[in-house]
């Protein structure tokens, strides 16, 4: 159960922050969601865009974490992490995506006001050219989204297993306390071992 757990806080989390990275990219420029994507939903509506695009483009990359950080956390004779061991660790990581999205939402609008990118001719055409740059920025500020979500998640995976590791030495300290203090004379004049 607690695996099931772990892949269903995986997915929630990865489509939490993908609505509301879209309620903001949306609101940044339309157009990313009206010309730059399929025409999944025919409203220009942002809010709504945000949260269809946010549920659609996000709970494909929150699945797989799921089932690594899963195994992750619950495979082996290694110490079990439960679903709330890693709410914390898993928002940590949301966060960080999050700032990073941001950066290289500023970046890529930057770059595209100093022309060092542009938009391919065939977009260019079709978006009014004072919204280039902030189309971009929101290119961006998605492809920074995925990138850290997939380095996070490896990441965070690797964390997991490291911090297994540490619960099993101090569970096997703890053991040897308690067999140490078992050992000892019971008027605890005798030296402990």
């Amino acid at each position: 159960m607690e695996t099931i757990k772990i892949i269903v806080l995986a997915v929630a989390a990865a489509i939490v922050y993908g609505i509301l990275h879209d309620q903001i990219t949306a609101r940044i420029c339309v157009e990313y969601f009206t010309i730059g994507h399929a025409p999944v939903f025919h409203t220009e509506d942002p809010t709504l865009l945000g949260l269809g695009w946010g549920v659609i483009a996000t709970w494909w990359v929150g699945l797989p974490l799921g089932l690594v950080l899963a195994a992750a956390a619950r495979v082996g004779s290694l110490p079990k992490m439960d679903a709330r061991d890693l709410l914390k660790p898993v928002g940590v990581m949301m966060a960080c995506c999050g700032v990073l999205a941001l950066a290289a939402g500023v970046v890529g609008y930057v770059l595209a006001n100093v022309g060092a990118v542009s938009l391919d001719d065939g977009l260019a055409a079709r978006i009014p050219p004072a919204r280039h740059a902030l189309f971009l920025a929101d290119g961006f500020a998605h492809q920074a989204s995925y990138t850290g979500g997939f380095v996070g998640g490896f990441i965070l995976c690797i964390w997991v297993v490291m911090r297994r590791y540490r619960r099993q030495g101090i569970e096997a300290l703890k053991d040897h306390i308690e067999r140490l203090e078992q050992s000892a004379p019971e008027n605890g004049s005798g030296p402990v071992q």
